[in-house]
């Protein structure tokens, strides 16, 4: 993918997040089935959390304070985890995944405003790809913002966070669903 890309399947979110659950009450965006089960607004401020979690990242590329660790000069470290990360991520959810604490929702209810926020964050979000664009065509190698041991691409960090999107929008939608019958 591209930025263009990133961006237009960022807005593609935006769109269906805004279609979906914009006209829904707050006690209902706040909704859990059970207590494994996240809310819609737990999806929406998760996608938050976990896409910011990298703006620390991108400000030390931009101000050329970034250290990567060691195991970035290993192309075949690079590419392992990128492509485990992505392949975990996949909006099909076939396999279920637990998320690093850093990035669980801290609240079982969400603050009002989560889907105005979510939408503000999308612009903020697509700002922050264009801004990387120098940097993605120089193929800069991060870690992960939950490990310093996972590395990859930051293309490939893009590709996650996207796709990251999608997984937990299908997954809100379900629950969506689910109220609805």
């Amino acid at each position: 993918m591209n930025h263009l890309n990133w961006k237009a399947h960022i807005d593609q979110n935006t769109n269906l997040v805004q279609e979906l659950f914009s006209k829904i009450p707050e006690q209902q965006l706040n909704f859990q089935p059970n207590n494994q089960t996240w809310s819609i607004a737990q999806n929406l401020e998760h996608l938050i959390v976990i896409n910011e979690s990298y703006y620390p990242i991108l400000n030390e590329l931009h101000s050329y304070e970034y250290s990567a660790p060691f195991q970035a000069k290993f192309k075949f470290l690079v590419n392992f985890f990128g492509n485990f990360v992505l392949k975990s991520v996949e909006p099909s959810r076939r396999k279920k995944m637990k998320t690093f604490p850093i990035w669980e929702p801290k609240n079982s209810s969400v603050a009002h405003g989560i889907i105005e926020r979510f939408i503000q964050h999308q612009e903020e979000l697509k700002k922050a790809i264009e801004a990387a664009a120098p940097l993605i065509s120089n193929e800069v190698v991060i870690h992960s913002p939950a490990s310093r041991l996972i590395v990859y691409k930051l293309a490939t960090a893009f590709d996650i966070i996207v796709t990251h999107e999608s997984r937990h929008i299908n997954q809100a939608k379900e629950l969506l669903e689910l109220m609805n019958n």
